[in-house]
C-alpha cells in the first residue's frame, strides 16, 4: 500500500491518491469525516478552524461503499480558498494585484528560509503553503480509512495527550479504562485530548495564560494499537523493522522531534531486568508476556503486545510576539511574518499521530497478507494466527 498527499493550505482542494486497499472493505465516510472534526479540535486551536469545516469526498476507488482494489482519490475542499483565489490561482498570471500577500521575513523554526534557499523561491508563501499542518488534513483522512482495514482483523488504534507545556497526565489513571474504546470516549469529550480530568485543566490554564503571552506550547502525544498479530515488521535489515518505519513516519508529521516506543528514554535509567518482558506459555494464550515494557516490539517485529508510541511535539514557531528574522530580498533585519497560528496544536497532533500509526500499520499487515481481496487476508490472518499460537 502507498499514498500521496496534494494540496496547498489555501489552494482550492486537498487530494490524496491511496493505492493497495484490498477489494470489497466496506468504508464509511462519516468515520472518515469523524476523524477529520477530531483533527481539527481542541483547547488552543486557532480562528482557521472556525473558517473549515472538513468534509471529505471520494472521488474513484469505491463503488456502492466498497473498494474495488483500483487507487482511491479522496478530496478535501478548502472552504477559506474563497478569500485567496487570485492569490493562490494555479492559471493566472502574476501580478502586482495578487502578489499582496507575498511573504519575504521567514519565521524562526519554519521551513520557510531553507525552503526558499532550496527551491530558489523569493517569496516564501510557495513554501509554508505547503509545509503547513494543513497538509496534514489528508493524512488523517488516508489514516482513517486505514483504520476501518485493520478493524477487519479486530486492531484498535488510538492517539490521545499526555503532556502539553511540562503538564503531564497521570499515567497510572489509564488501568481506570476498560479498553480503547472506552478511553477514546474520555479523550475525544476531553477539550484538551486527555484522559485525566486534573491534567486537563491545568493544561487549558496554561494555554490561556500562554495565548494571553503571544507564546505557544508544545508537548507530548501517546498512540496506542492493540490486536496486532506477533511478526509484522522483520529484524532482517534496518529498513524492514516496523519500529523504525512507525518513528520515522511519526517524525515526519509537522513539527515532531522525538518518538519513544513503550518505557522509551527510561529504558536509559534502570537496569535490564526491569526493562524485558518476560516469556509464559500456556495453552489458551500460547505464548505471552504479563509487561510491555518494549511497546510491543523485540527486533523490529510486533510481538502480540499492545504497541505503544509517544512523541514530542515542538512548541508551535509561528508567534504572536514574533521573533527576529532578515528579509531575504533586502536583507535587512526585521520581525518575522505573522501568519494566522494555534497557540498550541497538540490535541490536533495527537490525532494525526494516531494516523500515521494506523496508515504503517496498515501497510505492514498488507506486506506480508493478501493485498487482492479483503476476504482472502481475513481468512490468511486467521490461519496465520492459529499456526503462532500453537507454535
Amino acid at each position: 500500500m502507498r499514498y500521496v498527499t496534494a494540496g496547498e493550505s489555501h489552494g482550492p482542494e486537498l487530494t490524496a491518491i491511496i493505492e493497495g486497499i484490498p477489494a470489497g472493505l466496506e468504508i464509511s465516510v462519516e468515520k472518515i469525516n469523524d476523524d477529520l472534526k477530531r483533527r481539527q479540535q481542541g483547547y488552543g486551536r486557532g480562528n482557521r478552524m472556525k473558517i473549515e469545516t472538513d468534509q471529505v469526498k471520494i472521488l474513484n476507488g469505491i463503488r456502492h461503499q466498497k473498494s474495488l482494489g483500483s487507487p482511491i482519490t479522496l478530496n478535501v475542499t478548502n472552504r477559506d480558498h474563497a478569500h485567496w483565489g487570485d492569490i493562490m490561482s494555479p492559471t493566472a498570471e502574476e501580478t502586482a494585484a495578487n502578489s499582496v500577500r507575498q511573504v519575504t521575513r521567514p519565521r524562526p523554526g519554519h521551513a520557510d528560509l531553507v525552503g526558499g534557499m532550496k527551491y530558489r523561491h523569493t517569496d516564501l508563501r510557495n513554501v509554508l503553503e505547503r509545509s503547513s499542518a494543513r497538509e496534514t488534513t489528508m493524512r488523517v483522512a488516508v489514516g482513517s480509512l486505514c483504520k476501518q482495514l485493520l478493524s477487519q482483523i479486530g486492531v484498535e488504534v488510538l492517539g490521545f495527550v499526555k503532556e502539553i507545556g511540562g503538564i503531564q497526565a497521570d499515567s497510572s489513571k489509564l488501568s481506570n479504562f476498560n479498553g480503547l474504546a472506552d478511553l477514546k470516549k474520555v479523550t475525544d469529550e476531553s477539550p484538551t485530548r486527555t484522559f485525566d480530568e486534573q491534567a486537563d485543566q491545568q493544561m487549558r490554564h496554561l494555554i490561556d495564560k500562554t495565548k494571553r503571552d503571544g507564546d505557544t506550547l508544545g508537548g507530548v502525544v501517546e498512540v496506542i494499537a492493540t490486536g496486532m498479530p506477533a511478526g509484522l515488521g522483520s529484524y532482517v535489515g534496518a529498513d524492514t523493522k516496523l519500529d523504525a518505519k512507525l518513528a520515522a513516519s511519526i517524525v515526519g508529521i509537522n513539527a515532531f522531534k522525538g518518538v519513544e516506543f513503550g518505557d522509551g528514554f527510561k529504558f536509559a535509567h534502570h537496569p535490564g531486568s526491569e526493562g524485558m518482558d518476560e516469556i509464559f506459555w500456556d495453552e489458551d494464550q500460547g505464548f505471552f508476556r504479563k509487561t510491555n515494557h518494549l511497546g510491543g516490539f523485540e527486533g523490529g517485529m510486533t510481538n502480540g503486545q499492545p504497541i505503544v508510541v509517544k512523541a514530542v511535539m515542538k512548541p508551535i514557531p509561528t508567534l504572536y510576539k514574533p521573533l527576529m528574522s532578515v528579509d531575504v530580498k533586502t536583507k535587512e533585519s526585521y520581525k518575522a511574518n505573522v501568519e494566522r497560528s494555534d497557540t498550541t496544536a497538540v490535541t490536533a497532533a495527537a490525532v494525526v499521530a494516531e494516523a500515521m500509526v494506523s496508515i504503517e500499520l496498515a501497510k505492514a499487515l498488507l506486506d506480508k497478507f493478501d493485498t487482492d481481496s479483503i476476504d482472502r487476508m481475513k481468512e490468511q490472518v486467521t490461519t496465520y494466527l492459529d499456526e503462532i499460537k500453537h507454535y
